[in-house]
């Protein structure tokens, strides 16, 4: 049993997470919030603590005692300088926390997906605070493109919301990069993500710095036969590298589901946001960077992942 501290305890997927740590019954945790959680704190097996991120002395309190941290501070409304979950970090060092996992739950290599430059940021902040010996173990969990977006628009998580990716099964269509359609990616379900998170609270040996949680391994070609063998034919828009590589998206469709994330604040943005994350996410694929490593597949050997084919399956078998 270990104390664990969650920030961003209100995010999708840090429920997700919450919800799995609960239900082992075997560690203390605390969701820090800055916006109170008083209509939550019925919940079983957790205390909520708000905290105030520009106060150091208040968030080291917070955090005395703590073993693991884990963040999913929200990085698309971050301030620019990401100074919440740098203020995180200083604090669990001052605290003596051993564990920290910064909000991250993507790809490596993120050049090309602009939205996410703080995950950078904090990436490089992390490896500056141990450039003179480690002082605070992390992990960059890395579990690829959620498999629940797949399912879209059908819910195959408790919290988190289903979204609209490159790959649309709902209208049978796919956007493929010319040239690229062997380009690899991982796809992890949500709940796989949650209780591989849970269970590397557990893992003895020291944190890999890239925590690659590997649920699938495919090509985007299988993904589309896959598509097709289950819904039928698809539509498939071919764009070219150097047209992405420019800021031009020439297909004849886009997102159209947007992250909760983006608030209202974010209206009038929205349609260049998507166009944003759609650009991003094909040149990232076609760049091989949501081929993650499975390191914690290797920690967590006797761990089954959720195979894509069964679930798509699962999700799209008679739906129309």
């Amino acid at each position: 049993m270990v104390k664990i501290a969650v920030a961003g305890g209100s995010g999708e997927l840090a429920r997700e997470v919450i919800d799995v740590l609960v239900a082992a019954k075997k560690h203390e945790i605390t969701i820090l919030s800055r916006n109170g959680g008083s209509t939550e704190n019925t919940l079983p097996g957790i205390t909520w603590r708000d905290v105030d991120y520009n106060n150091k002395t208040d968030l080291v309190k917070a955090l005395l005692g703590t073993h693991t941290v884990l963040s999913f501070v929200n990085q698309i409304a971050a301030d620019d300088k990401n100074n919440a979950q740098k203020s995180l970090i200083d604090a669990s060092i001052a605290a003596g926390v051993k564990r920290f996992a910064p909000s991250e739950y993507g790809c490596d290599k993120k050049e090309d997906l602009p939205f996410w430059a703080g995950k950078i940021k904090i990436e490089e902040y992390l490896q500056n605070v141990n450039m003179n010996g480690k002082v605070l173990e992390y992990t960059l969990f890395h579990p690829g493109l959620f498999l629940d977006y797949l399912a879209s628009p059908h819910k195959t998580a408790k919290y988190v919301t289903p979204l609209n990716t490159f790959f649309d099964f709902q209208n049978r269509r796919a956007i493929v990069v010319e040239g690229h359609q062997d380009a690899i990616m991982t796809l992890t379900t949500v709940q796989d993500i949650a209780r591989v998170v849970a269970a590397a609270v557990e893992v003895e040996s020291e944190w890999p710095e890239i925590g690659g949680i590997r649920g699938n391994r495919v090509t985007v070609s299988q993904i589309l036969e896959i598509g097709e063998k289950i819904r039928g034919p698809f539509t498939v828009n071919k764009v070219k590298l150097e047209d992405l590589e420019a800021g031009n998206l020439k297909t004849s469709w886009t997102l159209g589901a947007r992250h909760p994330s983006f608030t209202e604040e974010h209206a009038e943005q929205l349609a260049d946001m998507l166009k944003t994350v759609m650009i991003g996410t094909l040149l990232t694929c076609a760049k091989g960077n949501w081929d993650g490593p499975g390191t914690f597949n290797q920690l967590l050997p006797e761990y089954k992942f959720k195979e894509i084919e069964e679930f798509l399956v699962e999700v799209w078998a008679g739906k129309p």
